[in-house]
């Protein structure tokens, strides 16, 4: 006889001593409220939720204050937030790190610890079943934007065996997502390290050989003499993607780049394109320099397969001379620059004419050679531990609907034969 029983989950919540709270209204938090003090308490958004996990790049914060005034919200280690509103399929788990941060207006929270009937771990994954967010979608009420209430989520049918399997399964998953996040540490290492480089030598001009260099006056102060101020236009070609539209959208195919894909990367939902009546010049390559001129503006190395170039993003082929490694953190140093620009008041964008507008200092030839062997192996070692966390991502993504549905016994995995190798 089967251990797996099918339940709801507020009864599972209920059983745990736990709840399904939404997070607070427009009129408990209103816009004046966020700060940008880095030291503030981060909200957890909608927005914020990519891949299961909190994006912490995207959270909006409050002050203390605040978070105090609505520590009914703040959230616990190993509560799940989800979308009530919108796109009802988005979800995150706390993480251990961010227990006392806030659950945002258009969240919703289920804290739910472990209990005899239910192992916190599990839920989680369980979550992240694609069968959950269709049903959660289901059921949400609106006719122009769907809403989910505590009740309605409280419904919520699950498949559950006895708690020690429960762990196990967890224990398994979460097996994948601490690799992905030991490889996501390193990236931001490697990030970080090649983002002070091009500081040193190129914003606070301590260049190797620096202190036998005499400086000249310029349009942006003084710089070292030979080096010269370029426009963004005049250091490679700009080309804004292709009007993909829905009709475009199907399964087969290259995966089309949409601003959503530069966090988050080609996943199952990503629409994809097979016909070649596109120009090919707007395929994306895996290294690829993209440039998001409208919504969220920033620069991307694209990690992942090939794809299409969709509007809204410059792939960008650097002029002859400038390595891509330095016009990357160039573009990176000169953002500022580009969101003060930014027009409209639904979705900010840049013109064209800002690539006219915006300069960097481009340094010597011999300069840019060496910057270039200095950082282009830390770049290719960023998309090397991007592919490899695409890959356990799949396996994990594969494994996971049919471990925490109990089409798979946990027991016939063999953990050490399913992960791969952390890179050297």
């Amino acid at each position: 006889m089967s251990e797996w029983r099918k339940r709801e989950l507020g009864e599972l919540v209920a059983a745990a001593g736990g709840y399904v709270r939404t997070g607070p209204f427009g009129s408990q938090l209103h816009a004046q409220e966020y700060t940008d003090d880095p030291f503030g308490i981060p909200v957890v958004m909608p927005k914020d939720m990519v891949h299961g996990r909190v994006d912490r790049t995207s959270v909006s914060r409050v002050d203390h204050q605040t978070a105090e005034r609505l520590k009914v919200h703040r959230l616990a280690a190993g509560d799940v937030v989800f979308a009530r509103r919108g796109d009802v399929g988005r979800f995150a788990a706390v993480a251990d790190d961010e227990a006392g941060w806030l659950c945002g207006t258009g969240s919703m929270r289920v804290h739910a610890p472990d209990h005899e009937l239910l192992c916190s771990g599990f839920l989680r994954h369980a979550m992240s079943h694609p069968d959950v967010g269709e049903w959660l979608a289901g059921q949400a009420v609106g006719a122009t934007m769907p809403n989910l209430n505590a009740e309605i989520v409280s419904r919520l049918p699950l498949s559950v065996p006895l708690v020690a399997t429960q762990r196990r399964i967890a224990a398994l998953l979460s097996a994948f997502d601490e690799l992905i996040e030991i490889n996501e540490r390193r990236i931001e290492l490697l990030e970080d390290l090649a983002r002070s480089l091009y500081r040193e030598w190129f914003v606070r001009f301590r260049f190797p050989g620096h202190e036998d260099v005499e400086f000249v006056d310029s349009e942006l102060g003084p710089i070292p003499d030979g080096w010269e101020v370029r426009t963004f236009e005049s250091t490679g070609e700009f080309l804004n993607g292709f009007a993909f539209k829905p009709a475009h959208w199907g399964t087969e195919g290259l995966p089309i780049i949409k601003i959503k894909e530069l966090k988050q990367g080609a996943t199952p939902n990503t629409p994809r394109y097979a016909g070649d009546d596109v120009p090919h010049r707007y395929v994306v390559k895996p290294g690829a320099l993209l440039f998001s001129w409208s919504a969220d503006l920033g620069v991307y190395l694209w990690p992942g397969e090939s794809g299409w170039l969709n509007q809204h993003l410059f792939k960008i082929t650097p002029a002859a001379g400038i390595p891509q490694a330095f016009l990357f953190h160039a573009l990176d140093q000169a953002l500022p620059g580009f969101r003060e620009r930014a027009q409209g008041t639904t979705m900010k964008h840049i013109k064209r004419s800002a690539l006219r507008e915006v300069a960097c200092v481009v340094p010597t030839s011999e300069m840019l050679v060496e910057f270039a062997g200095a950082v282009e192996p830390m770049h290719a070692e960023i998309l090397m531990l991007s592919e490899a966390n695409d890959r356990v991502a799949a396996t994990r993504d594969l494994l996971l609907p049919r471990l925490v549905t109990g089409q798979l016994n946990i027991s016939d995995i063999d953990l050490g034969g399913l992960l791969p190798a952390e890179p050297a």
